[in-house]
């Protein structure tokens, strides 16, 4: 009888703990745009559904969309925490307040931040390295261009844009020393009216490559309309113009979102700013033109490669800025930490930074 009462007692212990360890963990995902952008958004959700594949039953995840940035976002953070979600990935720059406030109240939960600086013990950030892949595209967009004048449709005036205008130009500038950047700021992630309107204003200037940091394929399909080169932005926009499209900076979230959730698993996970690019998988180059010549193609690779193996870092210096004044001496990499705060443009360009 005592045997059997131990007995009863084992299975009512273990039982419950079975049912527990095979609960699946929950991921939520917070979206600045819609998941067909086929932006930054698109790719985040390819990530989660990565991420589905991947561990099949061990997670379950929930994502939500069009989230604006600021108290919108706070309150769906919140809902995403109260609804038992083990780990939260808040995917754009004005998510990071928002995201830090909700990670105080919940320290028990992991909440990873795209783009931002704000980290603490529960909560991380992590970004791909966009850069790298515009210095591909500046190169790419340097040999293509028949009038010198390239042209970048801008979000907002934040570090990460900022370095990516910069990387565009340097690259352009290293193949042809005549080429000029004009910018277009649309303060807008996603908006295909203004994007397209943008394209157009570019067009109409002489520029014959868009460069873009918005999500729509609104300028992809602006460039093919009037027959000059664009650039896909965050996925692969080929299919949106055909003739137009030079190349893709495809980010793929699907490594780190894997990678992540399985330290949080393990319990392994810590604090950091993640930053992923070319040499990770992070930051792929997608779809590069037939229409290109084997030298030119050449040259696009090589980049590629340079950057993967580390021999070639978009900001080398030396480098200085507008006005002259040397930010990066000779030889040396800018570091993340500069990186993370660069606010002004190299010198060379014409175009000013909103105030």
């Amino acid at each position: 009888m005592r045997l059997f009462k131990k007995l009863a007692l084992v299975a009512a212990l273990v039982l419950p703990m079975q049912a527990f360890a095979e609960d699946p963990m929950k991921v939520g995902f917070v979206y600045v745009g819609p998941v067909g952008d086929h932006g930054w958004s698109y790719q985040h959700d390819q990530g989660r559904l990565a991420l589905e594949e991947h561990f099949g039953d061990k997670v379950q995840t929930t994502y939500v969309e069009n989230v604006s940035e600021g108290a919108d976002a706070e309150r769906t953070i919140r809902k995403l925490a109260q609804a038992g979600n083990d780990i939260i990935f808040t995917t754009s720059f004005g998510f990071m307040n928002p995201t830090a406030r909700v990670a105080k109240e919940y320290p028990d939960k992991t909440f990873l931040h795209a783009t931002g600086y704000k980290r603490s013990e529960n909560m991380g950030t992590y970004l791909s390295t966009t850069y790298e892949g515009r210095y591909v595209s500046g190169t790419a967009a340097g040999m293509v261009t028949k009038t010198n004048k390239l042209g970048f449709i801008a979000s907002f005036p934040i570090p990460e844009v900022i370095r990516d205008i910069n990387a565009t130009f340097l690259a352009a500038r290293k193949i042809n020393p005549d080429v000029e950047l004009k910018v277009v700021w649309v303060s807008t992630w996603f908006d295909p009216a203004k994007e397209a309107d943008a394209a157009n204003t570019l067009m109409d200037q002489g520029v014959d490559v868009i460069i873009q940091h918005t999500d729509s394929p609104a300028a992809m399909l602006a460039a093919e309309k009037r027959g000059i080169w664009a650039v896909g932005q965050a996925s692969d926009m080929s299919r949106f113009g055909p003739e137009a499209h030079l190349l893709s900076v495809v980010d793929d979230w699907a490594p780190y979102y894997i990678q992540t959730v399985q330290q949080v698993m393990d319990g392994t996970w810590k604090s950091e700013d993640y930053w992923g690019g070319i040499h990770e998988g992070d930051i792929k180059i997608a779809s590069i033109s037939d229409r290109l010549t084997d030298e030119q193609r050449k040259k696009i690779d090589d980049t590629i490669e340079a950057i993967g193996n580390g021999s070639l870092h978009p900001f080398t210096g030396p480098l200085k800025d507008q006005s002259g004044k040397l930010r990066v001496p000779e030889g040396k990499d800018m570091t993340k930490e500069e990186l993370a705060g660069m606010n002004w443009y190299v010198e060379g360009m014409t175009s000013t930074l909103p105030k």
